[in-house]
């Protein structure tokens, strides 16, 4: 079987639509706090053999692991602003370190979700080098738990047959309606037009960057996935290690709001509030990802420009309030 954790959470779910789409209804194992029924349409008409609770997944993997083939480690805390460093510890450290080494002893591949938040203020640059993590200083505790993972994760000579820590940068999509604050700039966009005619996007509190032109690598979720299925596909053929997973091309969130109120058949009708006082000073203001190391080990496929995945978010999921 395939596990996936966090299958209930955004990136988790469209991984599980993937998978069905590419054949596989009858090998999936979803692992996720399923007390959190208000993110259950995520998972609505989607082909599932396993449904298991993250508190008792551990001993069941223990126990159980002659029947798991393949794990997708995707389930962690994820919030950007939140400062309780022993919920990072518990979910993001702790327990990844038991599926880790759970998957070194019974040598099951496994691919996991680091951030392009162990990046910081991109000091380092944004590449997947694994001489510089150790050197990289993110700007909040969800970004620290990301990096302690991945550097505890580079010096562990008990290792899976094949692992990946993929460094996810800006990922937008359908099935983020449950992250609230911490859904996409695309999803408040069309939340705020539909209210009142106008998006409010974070004023620029950094000299020399004006208003909106703050830069992310935005990803769109559809390309992330397909990047997930090509690891498991590909896995004798790629080295272990670190991988980025963006675009390569930084766009500003002015593009990001204009492009969707295009979408939506409206004129632009942006104003700026100030950056939240919680998150102004370990804000990112550039992020772009240098997608070398994910290209030489075979990955070809095309990413979706903003354009396009803007376009396809709004009016295929956000406009008729659809699940992927």
């Amino acid at each position: 079987m395939i596990v996936i954790t966090g299958a209930l959470g955004f990136i988790g779910s469209c991984l599980v639509r993937k998978l069905n789409d590419e054949g596989h209804h009858t090998n999936l194992m979803v692992v996720d706090d399923f007390y959190k029924d208000y993110k259950e349409p995520n998972l609505f008409n989607k082909q599932i053999r396993e449904w298991i609770h993250r508190d008792i997944f551990l001993p069941f993997f223990e126990k159980m692991h002659s029947q798991v083939d393949f794990v997708f480690h995707l389930g962690a805390r994820t919030d950007t602003a939140l400062q309780d460093e022993a919920v990072f510890q518990k979910l993001n450290l702790d327990y990844s370190k038991s599926i880790w080494r759970l998957c070194a002893e019974h040598k099951i591949p496994l691919v996991y979700a680091s951030s392009a938040a162990t990046y910081g203020n991109g000091k380092k640059g944004y590449i997947d080098n694994h001489s510089i993590v150790s050197q990289l200083k993110p700007l909040n505790p969800y970004g620290v738990s990301k990096n302690e993972f991945d550097k505890w994760a580079l010096k562990q000579k008990e290792q899976p047959p094949f692992w990946a820590g993929l460094k996810f940068f800006n990922v937008y999509g359908p099935n983020e309606y449950h992250k609230k604050r911490m859904a996409s700039v695309i999803f408040h966009t069309v939340n705020q037009i539909q209210t009142s005619g106008q998006m409010k996007l974070f004023r620029s509190h950094k000299r020399g960057v004006a208003n909106g032109q703050q830069m992310r690598d935005f990803i769109y979720v559809k390309d992330v996935v397909k990047v997930l299925h090509f690891l498991y596909e590909k896995r004798e053929a790629i080295s272990s290690g670190l991988y980025n997973l963006g675009t390569g091309k930084a766009r500003s969130f002015l593009d990001l709001a204009s492009l969707t109120f295009k979408a939506m058949g409206k004129k632009p009708n942006i104003t700026f509030i100030d950056t939240p006082e919680d998150i102004r000073k370990n804000y990112q203001y550039f992020t772009e990802a240098d997608m070398a190391k994910l290209r030489a080990a075979g990955y070809d496929q095309d990413f979706h420009s903003l354009e396009a995945g803007i376009e396809d978010y709004v009016k295929a999921y956000l406009l008729k309030k659809e699940i992927w």
